[in-house]
C-alpha cells in the first residue's frame, strides 16, 4: 500500500461524507490499484448495497488519488479532475455493506490533459462493474 487511508485526502479533493476510496495500493502511469469498504453510512448506500453511481465514482476517486500520488513524486502537487464522460457500463453485481472492493484503472489513452481510462472494481474474486471514464485533469 502506497497511501492508507488517514493520509487519502491529500491526493484527493473530496471530503467526508464524499470520500470513495480507502487505501491507495499503487500506481504507476500503466496502472492505479485501490481499495475500499462499504459501511453503512455510505451516502450511496441502498438498501444495503453500494450503487452504482458509487462504484463509478469509487472509480473516479482511485483515478483522482493515483493522478495526485504520480503528480507529487515528481515533485509536483494533486490536480483537481472532472468526469467528462462515462461509457461501456457494465454492472454484474453490486457490493453489501461490510464489502471490500478492489479496483483496477488502466490508462487507456491521454490527450492533453484529457484520459481515457479503464476501470475495473471487484469483490472476492468477481468484477462488480466496468466501465470507461475520460477524465479532465486541471493544468
Amino acid at each position: 500500500m502506497i497511501v492508507a487511508k488517514e493520509a487519502i485526502t491529500d491526493y484527493i479533493p473530496h471530503r467526508a461524507p464524499f470520500v470513495m476510496v480507502d487505501n491507495l495500493v499503487s500506481a504507476t502511469r500503466e496502472q492505479f490499484e485501490s481499495d475500499f469498504t462499504v459501511t453503512s453510512d455510505n451516502v450511496l448506500v441502498q438498501e444495503g448495497f453500494f450503487q452504482e453511481t458509487g462504484l463509478i465514482e469509487h472509480i473516479a476517486q482511485t483515478c483522482a488519488a493515483s493522478f495526485g500520488y504520480l503528480d507529487r513524486e515528481e515533485g509536483g502537487e494533486p490536480k483537481i479532475g472532472f468526469i467528462g464522460a462515462v461509457s461501456k457500463v457494465l454492472v454484474t453485481e453490486l457490493p453489501p455493506v461490510g464489502g471490500t472492493i478492489r479496483t483496477v484503472v488502466t490508462p487507456l489513452h491521454q490527450l492533453g490533459n484529457i484520459y481515457l481510462v479503464k476501470g475495473e472494481s471487484f469483490l472476492d474474486g468477481r468484477i462488480l462493474l466496468g466501465c470507461e471514464l475520460k477524465i479532465v485533469v486541471s493544468e
